[in-house]
């Protein structure tokens, strides 16, 4: 029996992460992850999902909006993520709890999707993790940040954003490989222009197109220099 939990010192770090409730800034965030979703989900049979770390609900709340699928269950271990997710009413979410970080209330292969977005690189046992969201469903779709790059410092520093795993494209295929899932699809994406220009305006506008533009012609150079997105669909 899995009898892992998340450390006492995560746990403090997340309890009041979304105290400040809704933001422009994740809501801009979770327009791209929920386009990350229908992309790679496109030929997928979906009417279940289960977004297992959910935040403070803005990429369930964006899923609700473009119809993706016909129920939504959200599991974090934040109880201000959670108070914030039932503030916003989403249409169709059954269900909203908080979780351990690792174990589900939920019998074998009762949601169609499975949602893990950005959250592996917060957690110390992301296979476990992994093998729970595939034992409670078909697919697992899996998003992180591409942060080990050569900017990444030799030695760990713990910040607020929780971070504790840092992946490059070939690392993170070798953690969904290694839980035995099949990798149905797999891309890398850049964040889109709004993310760049809410933080740094005209500057951000220019950094979102130098990097756009060293992803398109040299992808693996790209993701070595600067950070970017990998999602990945599994089963």
């Amino acid at each position: 029996m899995n009898k892992a939990k998340l450390s006492p010192f995560l746990q403090n770090n997340y309890d009041n992460y979304y105290e400040e409730g809704d933001s422009e800034w994740r809501w801009l965030g979770a327009l791209d992850k929920a386009e990350n979703i229908k992309s790679l989900c496109k030929d997928l049979p979906i009417d279940s999902v289960i977004e297992i770390g959910a935040g403070e609900g803005s990429v369930l709340k964006r899923l609700s909006e473009l119809k993706f699928a016909k129920e939504y269950y959200a599991l974090e271990i934040s109880p201000t993520g959670v108070e914030t997710i039932r503030n916003k009413n989403i249409p169709d979410l059954k269900e909203c709890s908080l979780f351990d970080g690792y174990r589900t209330p939920y019998e074998n292969h009762k949601f169609d999707l499975a949602i893990l977005s950005h959250v592996v690189e917060h957690v110390e046992y992301p296979r476990l993790l992994l093998y729970e969201a595939k034992r409670i469903a078909k697919y697992v779709f899996v998003e992180v940040p591409l942060e080990d790059t050569i900017k990444l410092p030799l030695d760990f520093h713990f910040a607020k954003t929780g971070h504790i795993n840092f992946y490059s494209p070939r690392t993170f295929r070798a953690l969904i490989q290694t839980c035995n899932l099949n990798i149905i699809d797999q891309k890398v994406t850049n964040q889109s222009k709004g993310v760049y220009t809410f933080q740094k305006g005209k500057k951000g506008l220019v950094n979102f197109y130098i990097k756009e533009c060293l992803l398109k012609i040299f992808p693996r150079l790209a993701t070595e220099i600067f950070t970017y997105h990998s999602s990945i669909i599994c089963k």
